[in-house]
């Protein structure tokens, strides 16, 4: 099992790790491999050499390999034959269904949300917007997907709805166990995004019908889903 950052396949060190996480070695071994995958240091194929990771944490290669082996469960490292481990990428057939699904929850839970959505929360949310504008100057994928989450948190936070409420976090959740950011693969993607969001602002600040809100915030969401498909030569969602 190996790790390496290169592309010619060669292993990187980092140093050794000065994080100051608590717990058993397995555990500290769990979280710096798990924020170094969701942070984009180790990208999808990214091979992970057992040897390489223990010696660079200071680990003996016990703990690395029970942290590979529960990184392996969430689904976010598989063993390629002849391989060894890997950072998996998105699975697409999971990226589909779970888009799909959230197309439509959160799609009714924006709506329902945007009566309750303060003035100050709309502008957090064009103030989010805005830094999102200002990284695509110099994109980083990673930056991106955090605040392009956070910004829709905001929109759908105050759903009254409980149960729709826990679909939309069990959706959001669910992209964050597979990759920390779709727009490494669609990048273009992004501009598009961006002013989708000033468009569903816009509906949710003239108090816009439920619908309406509800369809851009349905659409947004959707798009993004068929620009990941055409990325990987496949047709686009019917939903």
């Amino acid at each position: 099992m190996s790790a390496e950052a290169n592309s010619n396949g060669q292993a990187s060190s980092t140093g050794q790790a000065t994080s100051t996480a608590t717990g058993s070695k397995s555990e500290q071994a769990y979280e710096q491999l798990k924020e170094r995958i969701l942070g984009g240091e180790m990208s999808p194929g990214y091979r992970l050499v057992l040897s390489s990771i223990a010696n660079d944490m200071g680990f003996s290669v016990v703990p690395v390999r029970e942290a590979i082996r529960r990184l392996e469960a969430e689904g976010l490292v598989h063993f390629v034959r002849n391989v060894g481990a890997t950072v998996a990428g998105i699975d697409p057939d999971l990226y589909l269904h779970t888009m799909q699904t959230l197309s439509i929850i959160e799609g009714a839970a924006t709506a329902l949300a945007a009566p309750s959505i303060s003035d100050e929360e709309l502008a957090q949310a064009r103030k989010l917007n805005n830094q999102m504008r200002e990284v695509l100057d110099n994109f980083d994928p990673v930056r991106f997907t955090a605040l392009n989450t956070e910004f829709h948190a905001l929109l759908y936070a105050r759903c009254p709805n409980p149960h729709i409420l826990d679909l939309v976090h069990r959706g959001w959740n669910r992209l964050g166990r597979m990759r920390s950011s779709v727009f490494r693969y669609v990048p273009d993607r992004a501009h598009a995004s961006v002013q989708e969001h000033d468009q569903l602002l816009n509906l949710i600040e003239t108090h816009a019908p439920a619908p309406d809100v509800e369809h851009a915030a349905r659409a947004h969401r959707t798009n993004t889903l068929n620009a990941f498909l055409a990325q990987n030569h496949q047709p686009p969602s019917p939903i």
